[in-house]
């Protein structure tokens, strides 16, 4: 039996090869990440394969699981740690090799089994390592399972069990494609940009794109885990203006851009306009709610206020609810209402039957969307961008925030916007409409201009996300009222990017 973990091992030392090493701040809400050797090792990786084995016998799960890993250097040994924590504790693991995260959650109904572990650091940068995981598909975990696999690794309460295998499974990459493109067709003509940031998705997006019929152009589509441009997150600016530069270069209808496990699908318009997420949301839920009338929808608190003031979704019964920030969030609740789809500004899309089968998919966002223009043959998607009410939104800023600190800078955070608004306070020089607490705080003015401060799940981060439905000058307002709290306590660092 493995001992149990530690915190404050250093590498290139006889503790750091016999004793597993892992930072309690790897476990997140909703999943798990760590810099490798720093914060956790190999044995620590290990910990936590049996630790979740353990979890999964605890939850009285069948003890079968999928396992896959993306595009890194070290990813597959990685996993082949993970699955011998995972055998330890007689879990049959059914290995599918280099994958995109959709296409293990995709793998648990292909291959009828309740449990994933996907290994993959999603969009964050090289140095970082994680596992997306869940029992329950189409769900992956939340902060109740996470707290409990945190307390059996931790406290090194894993067991051991007979039964333990190992299975390679074959062909997975093949009959995933194959379901994407099943009974899709185009009639419209499309060139399309497949950004994919050399990371995973390279090996899945271009064929995908092609088997439909449209004209694609790969960018950055060759498989190099140093990542030679940039990090695959097509919510940074710097992948953005790639797609905008391909775009403007080769004549394309839209670039789509995919994070590195290819659950996320960035936007840019035919014009070279970056469309983010959220917007590119509200789009879909115009062209999905006139063929679903009344559907609903679920979006993250990052998101547009178009949700609920778009005139087009309110003449089409649609209804949307705000809710926590987060992929196992979201897909969680919008599995539980029942709504057609769920949409966050990160970039995941979720959609339930008869769209997708309710896990978040880079691909499957990415089909939504050129149907979308395919049902509009006589608009760009630039014409659509354009029919939208006007906003001024800024990208996803985050400043440095250490694990530690994180959450309790926000509650003081909340805490003071709170305050101001009882005290009959104001925000950019109006009076405070609302202050919604849900997922850190989001603070509205009269005329609905909003700023949004919360902790990063994933990252030492904190996230800041304005809109403006009346001008540029209140966005850059509003930032400045939320920097100057957020300069208040010397635990926050730089930003990532600024407007």
């Amino acid at each position: 039996m493995l001992p149990a973990p530690r915190a404050d091992l250093k590498s290139n030392t006889l503790d750091y090869e016999v004793t597993p090493l892992v930072k309690p701040t790897g476990f997140r809400e909703y999943d798990a990440r760590w810099v490798l050797e720093k914060e956790i090792n190999l044995l620590g990786i290990q910990a936590l394969g049996q630790g979740l084995g353990t979890l999964i016998r605890e939850m009285g799960k069948e003890p079968r699981i999928v396992v896959g890993h993306d595009f890194r250097g070290y990813s597959m040994s990685i996993k082949q740690a993970l699955t011998v924590g995972l055998m330890t504790a007689g879990i049959e693991v059914n290995d599918i090799g280099l994958a995109l995260s959709p296409v293990a959650y995709f793998a648990q109904f292909d291959l009828d089994i309740p449990c994933v572990a996907m290994v993959t650091a999603s969009h964050n940068e090289n140095g970082w390592t994680g596992v997306k995981m869940g029992a329950a598909r189409p769900l992956t975990f939340g902060p109740e399972e996470m707290g409990r696999l945190k307390e059996i690794v931790l406290k090194g309460e894993y067991k051991s069990f007979p039964g333990g295998a190992y299975k390679y499974v074959e062909g997975l990459r093949k009959r995933y494609i194959a379901d994407l493109v099943d009974g899709v067709s185009f009639k419209r003509k499309m060139k399309v940009i497949a950004a994919c940031g050399n990371g995973t998705a390279g090996a899945y997006a271009p064929e995908t794109l092609e088997r439909l019929g449209l004209e694609v152009i790969p960018m950055d589509a060759e498989l190099d885990h140093t990542f030679p441009r940039y990090n695959p997150n097509p919510e940074d600016m710097e992948m953005l203006h790639a797609m905008q530069a391909a775009i403007k270069e080769h004549g394309a209808d839209v670039a789509l851009g995919f994070d590195g496990d290819g659950d996320r699908c960035g936007v840019v318009d035919d014009e070279g306009e970056e469309i983010f997420a959220d917007k590119i949301g509200v789009l879909i839920a115009r062209d999905l709610s006139a063929l679903h009338p009344g559907a609903q929808f679920v979006v993250d608190v990052k998101s547009t206020g178009l949700f609920v003031t778009d005139p087009v979704l309110i003449e089409n019964g649609a209804k949307t609810v705000y809710w926590k920030t987060g992929h196992s969030y979201i897909k969680r609740k919008s599995h539980e209402m029942g709504a057609l789809a769920g949409f966050e500004k990160s970039g995941h899309f979720f959609f339930n039957e008869p769209i997708g089968r309710g896990y978040d998919d880079g691909l499957v966002a990415a089909i939504a969307l050129l149907q979308m223009l395919d049902r509009n043959p006589d608009k760009k998607l630039s014409d659509m961008r354009k029919s939208l009410p006007k906003t001024w939104s800024s990208p996803t800023m985050s400043p440095h925030c250490a694990d530690e600190t994180k959450y309790g800078v926000v509650e003081q955070v909340v805490k003071a916007f709170e305050d101001r608004a009882k005290s009959g306070g104001t925000i950019i020089g109006q009076k405070i409409r609302d202050v919604v607490t849900v997922n850190g705080v989001r603070i509205t003015a009269e005329d609905g201009t909003w700023g949004l401060i919360r902790a990063s799940s994933n990252k030492p981060e904190l996230v800041v996300v304005i809109e403006s439905p009346t001008s540029e000058e209140n966005m850059k307002k509003m930032f400045e009222e939320m920097d100057a709290e957020l300069r208040k306590h010397s635990e926050v660092g730089e930003y990532n990017q600024k407007i």
